[in-house]
């Protein structure tokens, strides 16, 4: 069996967003670091990485964050961003500040809009981030869409044919999958994540969207008992859902 990873403290934790490793040092002299109860003052020593670490590692009191890869699912609400480039409060604001300095850092699994609510998937797993993201993958997204004029019927035909071309683009979109629910709200199921897409197909029918919820991406399921704003870490169970 291999031997698992080794890494001085000061780097592990600052690396996880505890500080800079001057940070991590002044924490360790002031006791608040401990490994099997034991407060650890050398921030140098080298100790094995491994997944259970945070069992036997804490940091004032608390288990330590999970050392690898992790996959968030959050509950994003309306108003809130996923760029940085966007005005306005970060998803990424949800989360513990320390987090935000994790390297390599955490980034969103594709994006929703600021007036779009929903399943939204957070990372700092970048081969992870690519497969679910990938065209080939075709992985679905489910979102619930409220218009302001009722469905005319011809909606579903349209787009399930793969022939939809939106306004500014020279490439088809692949078939979806639409579901009414009444006159004006329907499931709209796509593989695709273009710029606004399920905004601009129902644009593309003479319609409009007046509100946007994503509830399914994969096999995953945004809980129903989630509130807006809260997260939850994903085990490896879960993360296999995506792809199901």
């Amino acid at each position: 069996m291999a031997k698992a990873p080794t890494s001085r403290i000061d780097k592990l934790l600052s690396s996880m967003g505890y500080g800079s490793r001057s940070d991590v040092a002044r924490i360790a002299r002031a006791g608040r670091i401990t490994l099997d109860a034991v407060k650890i003052r050398d921030v140098t020593k080298r100790i094995p990485i491994t997944p259970d670490l945070p069992v036997y590692m804490k940091v004032d009191g608390e288990a330590l964050d999970p050392v690898g890869p992790m996959v968030i699912l959050m509950h994003k609400p309306l108003g809130m961003t996923c760029s940085h480039k966007e005005e306005g409060k970060l998803v990424y604001d949800l989360l513990p500040a320390r987090w935000q300095r994790r390297v390599p850092a955490i980034s969103t699994i594709g994006r929703l809009d600021k007036q779009t609510s929903g399943l939204l998937l957070l990372t700092d797993d970048g081969a992870l981030l690519h497969r679910v993201i990938s065209p080939k993958r075709l992985v679905e997204k489910t979102y619930r869409a409220t218009l302001a004029r009722p469905l005319d019927g011809t909606e579903g035909a349209l787009f399930a044919s793969g022939g939809l071309l939106l306004s500014g683009e020279d490439k088809p979109l692949a078939p979806a999958l639409l579901e009414a629910v009444t006159e004006t709200e329907a499931l709209l199921t796509v593989t695709e994540g273009r710029y606004h897409q399920v905004r601009r197909m129902f644009a593309a029918t003479g319609n409009h969207v007046t509100a946007l919820h994503r509830e399914r991406l994969g096999g995953l399921i945004l809980p129903e008992d989630m509130s807006p704003g809260a997260w939850k870490l994903l085990d490896e169970a879960d993360i296999s859902l995506i792809f199901q």
